[in-house]
């Protein structure tokens, strides 16, 4: 589950939370609703525990160029 999967489920627990007043015989959805929006936050922190250790900044290696200089017979010069 990515992060707009954990944000659907925190919206819609919060809905079914704060924003229904629906009465379901054997269902609490306010219980739901929590249990949706936990799962959700769980999943967000998650989430950005994983991305954050996937983002470690490996330290520069400094490149170093190698050059040979060929003389011909007569000792001139030229870069290969």
């Amino acid at each position: 589950m990515g992060l707009g999967g954990c944000i659907i489920l925190i919206a819609v627990g919060a809905i079914l939370t704060f924003a229904t007043d629906w009465h379901m015989q054997g269902v609490n959805l306010d219980v739901v609703g929590l249990i949706l929006m936990a799962v959700g936050i769980i999943g967000v922190a998650t989430f950005t525990n994983v991305a954050r250790r996937r983002r470690v900044m490996v330290p520069p290696t400094t490149v170093v160029e190698e050059r040979h200089h060929h003389r011909d017979e007569y000792g001139n010069g030229y870069g290969a």
